[in-house]
């Protein structure tokens, strides 16, 4: 499967903002498993906590009422630009003559690997493989003195998909591309203000949704009051289509629709695309849940729980290795048996990338003796890599890139195969089509990036 970027999460105005912040992460861990950190700040400075691994397993050799601040920042990580490692670990914190300023980052920047050439002939020196550190170069190289308007003056440079929050000496502030393609909310909790990658992460700590914060919006949380501007005009909204598809839980609200609603929708609208007769349709779990049960409730075939997925293994795609991935797929997915025996069934799964995965779902289903073996796609078929913010691997490691439909089908081994086809997904999307980005399925980027391999855009 594919990669996720990042989740990130801040506190401003709250005497517990460390222990909030990482209960936040923890409810932004489906977006990344490989690290996770938070930054800062009280009367005796700036601190940094950061670490290796799952949110839990870190936080088993914390103390965190030794941690005290009334802002912080957090970050749970993938990489996406930069190598897994200790030294890439987010949030990053740098001291300059503007004073001492963090980042958390989510996305990619298309620019990066420009900006930091030009940073570097000015004598700029990057600590990290990440494209996140850019930003803060711009902020420190600035000719603005003033911290704010230095930060909108970089956020006008950069070019691609984020969310930043940045963590000041003075309070927080957050901001989100031109495009709104990641995701970033602002949420409430008495008189402390929240910000998230997604609203299901407010929920832990018991703060409730304001709204969105805009495509090309940056939000200033500081001297106990909210103020907004925007660091450009030029709005082109190319929301992620694939955080709704599957990145995002099902319990958010991204971009204005309800992510459970919308995967439902896809799956009635596959039905309608591909009826065919079936004893029972199941899903891949957890990300197929939804699609098939609307699969389910459009075409009259009996949803039932035909794979049941261990919990305890991580999501496959956050995995670094093909051999673990494929491991994966018998470890995370068994299936039950009585249910399946002797039926022809209807498996529905949000996307197919590699196929790998895909096709040893089919293999343990034969193993449980299914008679027909019907794989329903509720998304159209991946064909180009993301520049944005999405870990996606070489476009000729797309199954659908190298294969037709009765290729995959064969590779599968499956008696049909449907996905959902474009026009589909712009019928459930109605008047909001316009405002998402298709590129991942169509090719057509919504800013010019020079195509060539990942690595030398992003470095």
């Amino acid at each position: 499967m594919l990669s996720e970027d990042c989740g990130i999460f801040g506190v401003y105005n709250h005497s517990d903002s460390v222990s909030l912040t990482f209960l936040g992460l923890h409810s932004l861990q489906h977006r990344g498993q490989e690290s996770l950190g938070v930054v800062y700040h009280n009367r005796n400075g700036f601190k940094q906590l950061k670490g290796m691994g799952l949110v839990n397993q870190f936080l088993k050799n914390i103390d965190l009422s030794r941690h005290r601040g009334r802002v912080a920042i957090g970050h749970t990580r993938y990489s996406t630009t930069g190598s897994s490692s200790s030294s890439n670990i987010q949030p990053l914190l740098i001291n300059s003559y503007k004073g001492l300023i963090g980042v958390a980052h989510n996305g990619n920047l298309i620019n990066a690997k420009m900006l930091k050439d030009n940073l570097r002939q000015k004598g700029a020196i990057f600590q990290t493989a990440l494209d996140s550190e850019v930003i803060l170069h711009l902020i420190a190289h600035s000719r603005e003195k003033d911290l704010k308007k230095a930060i909108i003056a970089s956020l006008k440079k950069i070019r691609g998909g984020f969310a930043f929050l940045f963590i000041t000496e003075k309070g927080l502030c957050a901001a989100r591309d031109p495009m709104g393609n990641r995701p970033l909310c602002l949420g409430k909790k008495g008189k402390s203000y929240i910000v998230s990658s997604e609203d299901s992460a407010l929920k832990i700590v018991q703060a409730h949704s304001i709204r969105e914060i805009q495509p090309g919006e940056i939000v200033f949380l500081e001297d106990d009051r909210i103020t907004s501007a925007f660091f450009t005009t030029a709005i082109q909204k190319a929301h992620c289509i694939f955080e709704l598809i599957y990145f995002a839980r099902p319990d958010s609200t991204l971009f204005g629709l309800p992510v459970n609603q919308f995967r439902e929708e896809c799956g009635k609208q596959l039905a309608r695309d591909s009826s065919l007769q079936a004893d029972v349709v199941i899903a891949v779990p957890d990300s197929g849940n939804y699609a098939a049960l609307g699969f389910s409730r459009e075409s009259g075939i009996p949803f039932e729980m035909g794979l049941v997925r261990n919990h305890y293994i991580g999501r496959t795609f956050i995995q670094a290795k093909q051999l673990v991935r494929e491991n994966d797929a018998r470890l995370k997915l068994m299936p039950v048996e009585n249910i399946l025996k002797n039926k022809k069934v209807v498996i529905v799964d949000d996307s197919i990338v590699r196929g790998t995965t895909s096709r040893k779902i089919v293999k343990i289903l034969r193993e449980a003796r299914v008679k027909e073996v019907h794989f329903r796609i509720a998304s159209p078929p991946y064909l180009h890599p993301c520049y944005y913010g999405i870990d996606t691997p070489d476009e000729n490691e797309f199954i659908a890139h190298r294969m037709d439909i009765s290729g995959i089908r064969k590779f599968l081994q499956v008696d049909s195969l449907h996905y959902l086809s474009m026009n589909g997904l712009k019928q459930v999307l109605g008047e909001r089509k316009n405002d998402f980005c298709f590129a991942c399925f169509n090719g057509r980027y919504p800013q010019k990036v020079k195509i060539k391999l990942k690595k030398e855009i992003l470095e």
